[in-house]
């Protein structure tokens, strides 16, 4: 579902990142694991056509990500790539549900509304129509997750999702990741630096940075 051949990037002035190749099929998660500084979101954002590699490759469903320019990009990653960011960036003015129904207008999907169901699915149904400073933080990261996958995306990209949570919410987190992933048969990459869930995703790759 997604692979990466001979990925290359570094920053003007800093030593270039050292990334592995990956493959990750239909329905399999990978953990990426590193210290602050090693790549981890730089690599998330190469992953989500967010940030052009240097050099190399991303196969998405056998197609290059990176042959694709400007609208097409877009479209290509509105349709195919959720992301969950290190913090929400959910919009104040709008409700829960209106959050969560945003990509379906940025990409300008077809398909059905489904923003009840990713509502239920992830238990948060009751604050469909509430103001985004009326969430807890967990609930908050509910309605993250929700809108990463509500365009049901074939990769799943996490970025810190549990830096800020506690050890049960935590794992909530990274079960209902897994969960949705597994049901959309969606391929899930969580990048990370929080070992407590090393051992909840079975593949694991560590990035380093060349100086660190």
């Amino acid at each position: 579902m997604i692979a990466t051949k001979s990925i290359q990037f570094a920053y003007e002035g800093v030593p270039a990142f050292e990334i592995p190749d990956i493959e990750i099929k239909a329905g399999e998660a990978l953990l990426v694991l590193g210290k602050s500084g090693s790549g981890k979101t730089t690599f998330l954002n190469i992953l989500g056509g967010l940030l052009a590699p240097g050099k190399g490759e991303i196969l998405i469903d056998g197609i290059s990500l990176y042959s694709l320019k400007g609208q097409n990009l877009d479209k290509f990653r509105g349709k195919n790539i959720g992301i969950v960011f290190q913090k929400p960036h959910i919009l104040g003015p709008l409700s829960v549900a209106e959050n969560i129904a945003l990509p379906h207008f940025f990409s300008k999907s077809s398909q059905a509304d489904n923003v009840d169901h990713y509502l239920k699915e992830l238990g948060i149904l009751d604050k469909k129509n509430a103001r985004i400073n009326t969430l807890s933080e967990g609930e908050a990261q509910r309605v993250s997750i929700a809108r990463a996958l509500v365009n049901e995306p074939k990769i799943i990209l996490a970025d810190e999702p549990t830096a800020s949570l506690d050890d049960e919410n935590a794992k909530i987190v990274v079960d209902l990741l897994k969960t949705q992933a597994a049901k959309l048969k969606a391929a899930l990459v969580i990048v990370t630096h929080d070992q407590r869930i090393k051992n909840e995703i079975n593949q694991s790759i560590t990035l380093k940075r060349k100086d660190l």
